[in-house]
């Protein structure tokens, strides 16, 4: 069946380029953060992607989108944010099959704090915890449905806020309940080094992961550039890839932001609107997908599937 779904997207697929969006990769399941893949599922799948595509760089795709030269079944995998996982458990898996990756980090969380959701979601995860104060009120946590849905709510309602007023109310969350920081999930400046040392690509996400509609142009350009400056100080290499925090146009960024992000020096930058890019498109609009799949099968499918329609 594998080898019936390749050969539908090679007859109709065209000169398209799939774009992979993952965030972590898990030692072991997560119940707060149930749509992250562990190293088991991510193993077949970069088994499968090894296998049935034709796994590429982003820098390499970005001069094949240009030339018009795309090979046949033309594949990327890339990682937003720059969690630790993606040196220790991620890389040691791409490097198994030979798949090229970039990471996009965001600088801010080099230092020893975590992404202010990863602080939301951690909270309501600790299974002796039986209540929260949340907002001056005691809420029961109950079962990880329910959990996940008094987190969820939580990050409504601090992700456009301003980048000071979010963090601060994160702390407010902790501060109420007197709980501590688990230990950090993000790489520091060495460790992305390191990975950078392997030959995954380092990319911006910006400094402080903000939703860079809702800046100022100033405040944009600022996140975009000193984030590029940083990771280039700290890799040695020129940093050409960017990845928009959020990442919905139009919702997350504007025409604005994504000139910004050229003047800043960048040649790609990705969103997260699903679907594939074909020569000519925007470089600094190229889209991207996952398949949600726990098969095999179905995972191959639906990924061929975003290429045909």
């Amino acid at each position: 069946m594998h080898s019936l779904i390749s050969a539908i997207n090679r007859a109709l697929s065209g000169s398209k380029l799939s774009i992979l969006i993952y965030h972590q990769v898990l030692e072991e399941f997560d119940p707060m953060r149930p749509y992250e893949v562990t190293a088991d599922t991510f193993d077949w799948q970069m088994a499968l992607i090894s296998r049935y595509f034709t796994p590429i760089s982003l820098s390499d795709a970005a001069k094949h989108l240009e030339n018009n030269t795309l090979p046949a079944k033309a594949i990327c995998v890339t990682f937003d944010d720059g969690y630790l996982n993606n040196l220790t458990v991620a890389q040691p898996i791409l490097a198994k099959y030979g798949v090229p990756a970039t990471v996009y980090v965001a600088t801010a969380f080099t230092e020893g704090a975590d992404m202010w959701n990863d602080r939301v979601l951690d909270l309501f995860k600790d299974p002796n915890l039986t209540s929260l104060n949340i907002e001056g009120q005691t809420v029961t946590l109950g079962d990880w449905d329910n959990r996940n849905a008094l987190a969820e709510k939580q990050l409504m309602r601090l992700k456009y806020l301003p980048i000071d007023e979010r963090l601060s109310g994160v702390q407010q969350l902790y501060d109420d309940n007197q709980l501590p920081d688990p230990a950090p999930r993000m790489m520091n400046a060495e460790q992305v080094k390191q990975l950078a040392d392997t030959g995954v690509e380092i990319g911006g996400h910006t400094v402080n992961h903000p939703i860079l509609k809702v800046l100022s142009t100033e405040q944009q350009f600022d996140e975009i550039s000193r984030c590029k400056q940083q990771l280039e100080g700290w890799t040695g290499k020129a940093v050409k890839h960017f990845a928009y925090p959020n990442g919905s146009y139009g919702k997350d960024l504007t025409d604005e932001t994504v000139a910004l992000v050229k003047q800043a020096g960048y040649q790609t930058a990705v969103v997260t609107d699903w679907g594939t890019s074909s020569p000519g498109d925007d470089l600094l609009r190229l889209k991207r997908f996952t398949p949600w799949d726990a098969s095999p099968l179905k995972f191959h499918a639906r990924l061929v599937k975003s290429r045909v329609i």
